[in-house]
């Protein structure tokens, strides 16, 4: 799970959106696990991305390719993928300005009802142990349940590390402890989690998947 994941895939709708905001790489790096436990199913394939930067006032001017990690998001994207796992480091217990800047511009995807039905998963990271990572996690589902999309957790059942992780883990979504400066490691824990948590996403969006004409909630 330690290896890198390549950024660009094919278009289509056997791949997974996974979008996230990171500044010191806390969330990237759970990023990187999800995706690999996309990977891991067979069939499906990650598409990584994220989003710019905003100023406090108005937003921030940013090239429309970043110099390092996955291309910036567009609402494409979300047309686009068969599932979504949506990450951000906590802002006094809600996502960051920049993501959520980016959530707010899908009003036409939700008039068109173009989300429905999608499996979706979120992750986070703070700074301390009870820097909010919970209330993070349950907010970032508000705009997928206006979405109409599905959300996938984390249960107990097959995932011992929720009961022995010392770091981050919820059953909510992945999480990570990144510490007062930003730079803790991942732990294996939380790794294996966040790889878990893109393989349960993946394997959500296959079986849908197989049966299309089924009704969606």
């Amino acid at each position: 799970m330690g290896a890198g994941v390549a950024w660009q895939y094919d278009s289509g709708m056997n791949e997974i959106l996974v979008l996230y905001y990171s500044v010191h790489g806390g969330t990237r790096a759970l990023a990187e696990s999800i995706a690999q436990g996309v990977a891991s199913v067979p069939g499906m394939l990650p598409r990584v991305r994220t989003v710019p930067r905003v100023g406090a006032v108005v937003e921030r001017v940013e090239p429309p390719v970043p110099a390092d990690g996955p291309p910036f998001a567009e609402l494409a994207d979300l047309q686009q993928c068969a599932g979504l796992a949506l990450g951000s480091p906590t802002r006094f217990g809600n996502m960051a300005a920049p993501l959520k800047y980016f959530l707010d511009q899908t009003s036409a995807l939700w008039l068109s009802g173009a989300l429905a039905g999608k499996p979706a998963a979120v992750f986070t990271s703070t700074g301390s142990l009870h820097g909010g990572q919970e209330s993070t996690l349950l907010s970032m589902m508000l705009p997928l349940l206006h979405h109409g999309m599905l959300l996938v957790g984390l249960p107990y059942a097959g995932q011992p590390d929720l009961m022995t992780t010392r770091s981050g883990g919820t059953p909510y979504g992945a999480s990570h402890v990144a510490g007062a400066d930003g730079g803790a490691a991942v732990s294996a824990e939380e790794q294996r989690l966040a790889f878990a948590l893109g393989r349960r996403l993946a394997e959500a969006a296959r079986r849908l998947a197989l049966d299309p004409d089924a009704p969606r909630p």
